[in-house]
């Protein structure tokens, strides 16, 4: 029976990655990858802002030079009604230097009970999220690097399926914990919640 080759790095003590061990002699495939003609660049400038900017720009300050560096004119904005105000901000920095395209999760106002969804309130109608909708928008309007604000947990993961142009998340939404999952690995009174 052949060994279970799945990778458990969060479960290793040592990363000796770090100092150049290939645990999965897999490196000359892994590295063939960035010769890609669309992850070339984008490593080639993430590695640029890391070593650049690390530790010395916000993720949004980061985001900036990485669109920059990527030679991006226009960037989309996808964002969730509940961080509308934090949207606007986001618009109005980037607007300085970019053409910023911006789109809704509820645009199209589509009614959960198309789909059978299920209502987080009680009202007699409720638009659901839209997150291919938005991707689909940002696609016609050419953007070049699209930038997540508060998508739910699986919208972002249908947004970045549909979206043509790279994706960033500037926003990771958390309601409980102000948009800071993090948080929950911090605090060892969540940790416990989950076992841990």
């Amino acid at each position: 029976m052949e060994s279970d080759r799945s990778p458990r790095c969060a479960r290793c003590d040592s990363k000796e990655c770090r100092n150049g061990k290939d645990c999965f002699c897999l490196s000359q495939e892994h590295a063939g990858m960035y010769g890609d003609e669309e992850i070339g660049p984008l490593h080639s400038a993430a590695a640029a802002i890391e070593a650049e900017h690390y530790g010395r720009k916000t993720r949004l300050g980061e985001i900036i030079e990485f669109a920059k560096h990527l030679g991006c004119e226009r960037l989309g904005l996808a964002f969730c009604i509940g961080l509308a105000e934090e949207a606007r901000v986001i618009e109005a920095i980037l607007a300085k230097q970019f053409d910023v395209v911006s789109v809704c999760c509820k645009v199209c106002g589509i009614d959960k009970k198309q789909f059978g969804l299920p209502y987080v309130r009680d009202v007699n109608r409720e638009s659901m999220c839209n997150p291919a909708g938005q991707a689909d928008l940002l696609n016609l309007a050419g953007s070049e690097l699209n930038i997540l604000c508060g998508l739910c947990v699986g919208h972002d993961a249908i947004f970045s399926m549909v979206s043509s142009a790279p994706v960033v998340t500037l926003i990771a939404k958390d309601r409980v914990l102000g948009h800071n999952p993090a948080a929950a690995i911090y605090s060892q009174y969540i940790r416990r919640e989950f076992g841990v």
